[in-house]
Formats: structure tokens, C-alpha cells, sequence
């Protein structure tokens, strides 16, 4: 069997899923190559936020395009996509000087944000505890997701709208390129060829180019969540983020007094040791989502992370949110881990092996916040 395309993109997660929607939009024939018999990676284990509050300007402003994406998605069909707004939580008095700092940088930035008050935020968010809560920086434009449903639903509105064309349990065991065109060989030896060949995934790229990989400066981070059982008729609204976000976050570092407050705290600290800050989402269920951790290991060395969770890290993660809300339950339901990779010293991998293959991988935790903008940056990039 041989098909020919304009671009063939290997990894049917959220980042190779948008490389193929603006590929599409410019009215090329894509085809999208993905190993499982639905995306399983880091695309269906995060946590489902859209929150270009958390980054630095420039990934910020691939966020914001992709809020207007995911707004524009939304529109034509039901995606899971709310926007109900981020909140961060401040906790303290560092704190509350870190969310007016952001704020003044936000205006001139012009990104909108909101100053809560103390009482603002027990109005806003039902539960919430006082002798938490010193006040909030609401980002109104801000949107949820249900990430492993909204994939498979993007997937079939590209497939139905824009003539994507998806092939699911479809491993790539090479890909190469001659004078004529790229290929995209399979396991069961079908050819796929085409003018252009974008690689999004780690586990591919491994495959496909082990030593490039091993040679790499990725590194993988384990993160673990857990789900409440429903919450019954409660209801909390957005993507709440609480103090140790505001310490964790990349566009706190942009405040003057970020560096001198995080010179104080304590070094060895359990939720330093393992990268924890405490986030809250409620899914569609009414159950809430709780998270998360960040534990780390080179690429090539992944497996060292394990295949077990941690329990001390979840029982340490359900006493923190107790301090923060007081949810109906916090009896668990459910706990996994994901595992995404990113670069050490760049903001993603982007590698070209032959003029018309390129790998794009490593995008980290910024993935389903600025895929959408980010990707047509480069689709545009790749076809000037």
C-alpha cells in the first residue's frame, strides 16, 4: 500500500494534532500517524488547564492564540472547553506582593486580570478557607478542559471539517528522505509518503532516532494526580492555583521580588524534593481533580522514574488541599501519573534530521496551553 500527502505528522497528540489543523488550514493534505488506538500520553494525563497566566511572555502569547483557538473549536462542535477563569490563591504576604506584581505586569502586557480581595475570593469560590485565603489574580479569559475526551473529539471534528485523515495503531518504525520525497515506513510495512514529515513525540523520536535522542538534552518529568469521587452538588468553578504555584510558576520569575522571596524559603523541604504544587479542577463529573508533583530523570534514563506511585507524595498533596478547601469529600477515586518530556536548556526540541523532516518534541507542561499558537508559528516557519 502506498498513499502519498502534502505533510505527514507522527504523534496524534495535542502537539502534532495542531501542527496538522493549520497544516489543513492552508489547504495541504495531511495525514496524522498515531501509535495507539487513541493518544495515551501526556495529552490524556495532564491536567486539563489552558493557563497562559502561568508562562513567560513568549510562551504567553502562543497561549493566548491558542485560547482563541480553543474558543473558535469550540464553537463548531462540543470539545469539553470551558472558560470559567484561573485563579491563583495567595497564601501569604509574599504571596499577595508576587499576584500585585504580575498583575502590573499583566496590564502592561495587556493580558487582563483581575485583583480579588480576601472576601472576593471565599464570594467566588465556595469553600475556599479563610485561614488560607489572603487574596486572588483572576484571569477571566481562561478555559478548562476535559483533555482525554477533547482530543478524540478535535480528531474527529479535523477528520469531518477539514479532511483530516487519521490512521490509529499505526506504528513508525522509520522515516527517511531521497531526492523525491519523505517516507514514513510502518510495522506492517505500509509506506506513507509525502513532501513533508513532522515528528511530535517523544516515544517516535526515540524510535526512530535513538542516538539523536540519547544524545539529547530531554528530560522527562513524572507528575501524579488524583480524582475525588463527585462532590454531589458542589460546584468550583476554573482552574484554581494556590500559593505554591505562584512560587513554581515561570511568569512569577518576571516579578522584581520573586528572586528575593524565593531565596527564603526552605531548600529541603518535602514539596521541593518533589516539585509539588497544589492545584485544584473540577470535571465534568463533579468529581474534583488534585495535583501535582515533578519528579525528573534524563530521557534516555526514563525508566529509573518507575512505574509505581508515591504514596507519600498523594497523602502529602490531599493534607496540603485540605488546608486550601474544604471539599464534601476528598475520598479518591482515582490516581495515575503522567510522564511528559522537555528540554533542559531550551524551550522545546526542534531537530531536522534531513532538510524536509523535522522533530518538535519536548514542549514540557506548556503543551495544551501553547501548542495551538505555538504550532502555527511553525507550520509557517516550515512552509516560508
Amino acid at each position: 500500500m502506498t498513499t502519498k500527502f502534502d505533510l505527514i505528522v507522527v504523534g496524534g497528540g495535542i502537539l502534532g494534532t495542531f501542527h496538522a489543523y493549520h497544516a489543513l488550514k492552508r489547504n495541504l493534505k495531511v495525514a496524522l500517524l498515531e501509535k495507539n488506538s487513541l493518544p495515551q500520553g501526556a495529552t490524556v494525563r495532564n491536567f486539563g488547564q489552558v493557563v497562559p497566566s502561568g508562562m513567560d511572555l513568549k510562551w504567553q502569547n502562543f497561549g493566548r492564540e491558542s485560547l482563541a483557538l480553543y474558543n473558535e473549536l469550540q464553537s463548531q462542535a462540543d470539545m469539553t472547553i470551558r472558560k470559567n477563569g484561573s485563579v491563583y490563591i495567595a497564601s501569604n504576604d509574599e504571596e499577595m506582593q508576587l499576584i500585585h506584581e504580575l498583575y502590573e505586569i499583566n496590564k502592561s502586557n495587556g493580558y487582563e486580570s483581575v485583583l480579588l480581595s480576601k472576601n472576593d475570593c471565599i464570594k467566588k469560590y465556595d469553600a475556599l478557607r479563610s485561614d488560607y485565603c489572603k487574596g486572588g489574580l483572576f484571569f477571566p479569559q481562561e478555559l478548562s478542559v476535559d483533555s482525554a475526551e477533547m482530543i478524540v473529539k478535535l480528531h474527529a471534528l479535523l477528520k469531518e471539517k477539514l479532511g483530516l485523515k487519521i490512521f490509529y495503531s499505526t506504528t513508525v518504525v522509520e522515516t527517511y528522505e531521497d531526492d523525491q520525497q519523505c517516507v514514513a515506513t510502518t510495522a506492517e510495512g505500509t509506506e506513507f509518503k509525502a513532501e513533508k514529515i513532522i515528528i511530535c513525540g517523544g516515544h517516535e523520536f526515540k524510535t526512530l532516532y535513538p542516538k539523536l535522542f540519547n544524545e539529547s538534552d530531554l528530560e522527562v518529568s513524572k507528575l501524579q494526580m488524583l480524582q475525588t469521587k463527585p462532590q454531589g452538588i458542589y460546584s468550583l468553578q476554573g482552574n484554581i492555583l494556590t500559593g505554591l504555584s505562584i512560587r513554581r510558576y515561570e511568569s512569577f520569575r518576571e516579578c522584581p521580588s520573586y528572586e528575593k522571596i524565593k531565596s527564603l524559603e526552605e531548600p529541603n523541604s518535602f514539596e521541593k524534593k518533589y516539585g509539588i504544587h497544589i492545584l485544584f479542577k473540577q470535571a465534568l463529573d463533579g468529581s474534583v481533580i488534585l495535583g501535582d508533583s515533578h519528579e525528573y530523570a534524563s530521557a534516555k534514563d526514563s525508566d529509573a522514574l518507575g512505574y509505581d506511585l508515591n504514596m507519600e507524595i498523594d497523602e502529602f498533596m490531599i493534607n496540603e488541599a485540605r488546608k486550601i478547601i474544604d471539599l464534601p469529600t476528598y475520598e479518591i477515586q482515582r490516581r495515575w501519573f503522567g510522564v511528559y518530556s522537555q528540554c533542559k536548556t531550551k524551550d522545546l526540541f526542534e531537530h531536522s534530521p534531513s532538510p524536509d523532516i523535522h522533530i518538535v518534541t519536548g514542549i514540557g507542561g506548556k503543551g495544551m496551553t501553547g501548542s495551538g499558537g505555538f504550532s502555527k508559528f511553525n507550520i509557517d516557519k516550515i512552509y516560508t
